[in-house]
């Protein structure tokens, strides 16, 4: 099967739309998904720093949806030819922690997700030439026409909905609000300040806000802030003087959580000083260089945690989330601006320059 993609060669190259040759049809638990529309997420764009980490030439794009259009043997009430399906992330499904409902902390989501992915998978996607593309990111590699991936990643939803604007519901925006919903578990008369009003930071602030939870967002981007105040929190720019002793004041002296998008240490400190008694901060961002705590700063029970894909069951949060936007409660398609799949160079550089909040590309297909 021949079909276009967009293919990353280098770590310092643009993308090349091209086309790519699919091996083999879905093997048992596997679906070929019709791709409608698909995220431009940050851990897209981190491949070019992840040091020769993740392999290349590879397809990346892992916040896909679309219609199935092929499926192999799988257990009753699998997903089918035909369904509506938002992608998430890989996971095995076997081990300890996938078993006990945290799939995002599957034993294996770094080399399912990050590295390499399922060995069976190696050479079943190639370019024209024949040579191998790096199995699928995160179980997806999306940014393509068509997308092979595990049944376990798909989403069932309903046909009725903008399946080419749901896509960023499978990790972006689920790891914003699920740290809000799920981690956090916060509601009525609770605090949050949320460091980075991004993709996750703005969908953490609307899954606050519909959760009855006062929210304090911080950026250095006057149109993110302002997006922030818009979806209910209070907006407070980054390089404000006393940083910690104002979001104390903005939240009866404490903020009970705060989320950190950004992986900036000083920020980060900011809002650790502005913790409540029994607070927690929340990391997403991976920190890439030391986190410098002073004394006292985790004392009176205040403590720190990763968060890793909204601790989220992809096929419980993204339904709530859905039902949320059908409601008017959770506006995330706002944040959206979409791009042809030709024009992911154009996306990238206007992501990077904090043009747009979550693009999202579209396959212009001939037989469409």
């Amino acid at each position: 099967m021949r079909f276009r993609a967009a293919v990353l060669r280098s770590y310092e190259t643009p993308f090349t739309v091209e086309e790519v040759v699919l091996g083999t049809g879905p093997a048992a638990g596997e679906i070929l998904v019709d791709i409608a529309g698909c995220g431009m997420c940050r851990t897209d764009l981190a491949v070019r720093r992840s040091a020769g980490r993740t392999p290349l030439p590879a397809v990346l794009g892992h916040e896909g949806a679309g219609v199935v259009v092929a499926s192999g043997d799988g257990p009753d009430g699998a997903i089918g030819v035909g369904d509506h399906v938002v992608l998430s992330f890989d996971s095995c499904g076997e081990c300890r922690n996938c078993r006990g409902a945290a799939p995002a902390y599957c034993d294996s989501f770094a080399s399912l997700n990050l590295f390499g992915g399922r060995e069976e998978h190696g050479r079943r996607l190639t370019d024209a030439t024949g040579k191998a593309l790096a199995p699928r990111w995160f179980g997806q590699s999306s940014f393509a026409e068509y997308a092979l991936v595990p049944a376990r990643n798909a989403v069932r939803v309903d046909p009725s909905l903008p399946l080419e604007l749901l896509g960023p519901l499978g990790c972006g925006v689920l790891t914003g609000a699920g740290a809000v919903l799920n981690t956090f578990r916060a509601g009525p008369g609770d605090t949050l300040v949320v460091l980075g009003a991004g993709a996750v930071g703005l969908a953490a602030v609307m899954a606050a806000t519909a959760a009855g939870v006062r929210t304090v967002a911080i950026d250095g981007n006057p149109g993110r802030l302002a997006l922030a105040e818009r979806f209910g929190a209070t907006p407070l720019p980054a390089a404000t003087a006393g940083l910690a002793e104002r979001i104390r004041r903005r939240t009866d002296g404490g903020a009970q959580y705060a989320l950190d998008t950004t992986a900036s240490a000083p920020l980060i400190n900011d809002a650790l000083h502005a913790l409540r008694p029994t607070g927690v901060l929340g990391l997403v961002a991976r920190l890439h260089d030391a986190l410098p705590l002073g004394p006292g700063t985790l004392d009176r029970g205040r403590g720190i945690r990763h968060i890793c894909e909204g601790d989220a069951v992809p096929g419980l949060l993204i339904p709530r989330l859905i039902g949320l936007w059908q409601a008017g409660r959770f506006p995330f398609d706002e944040l959206i601006r979409t791009y042809a799949l030709a024009d992911i160079n154009e996306a990238e550089r206007d992501c990077d320059a904090g043009r747009v909040v979550k693009p999202v590309l579209l396959p212009e297909r001939r037989d469409r």
